[in-house]
């Protein structure tokens, strides 16, 4: 098993979570965050005064999938979260040693 954890612009969220639909997930976990990568965040003016506005609104989307998913997983979210400007985010695959569902009991992939 794998979390998928990808950073994406908020306005994306609605495209993403159908793209995934469409691959077969069925639950997630959305969180709003805020971030900065390489360019350090935005400059913006207010009231004539220039600021640099360091952290930007984000989403971050986890889930949790079979190891056999995980392509099409990324291939759904980079599809459909790409802009081709900057800030488009990240995607992050880690492993998981574990899972159960608290109901049930349920344990490893029968739990997700």
């Amino acid at each position: 098993m794998k979390r998928v954890e990808a950073i994406i612009k908020p306005f994306k969220l609605d495209e993403v979570k159908d793209a995934l639909a469409e691959v077969g997930i069925q639950g997630m976990t959305v969180t709003e965050v805020k971030g900065f990568g390489r360019t350090g965040g935005k400059k913006e003016v207010y009231r004539g005064s220039a600021y640099v506005v360091d952290f930007v609104p984000k989403v971050k989307i986890e889930i949790v999938v079979h190891d056999n998913q995980v392509a099409a997983v990324i291939d759904a979210i980079e599809r459909t979260a790409k802009t081709g400007r900057i800030g488009d985010g990240k995607i992050f695959v880690i492993p998981i040693e574990e899972a159960v569902r608290i109901r049930t009991g349920e344990r490893g992939g029968d739990a997700i």
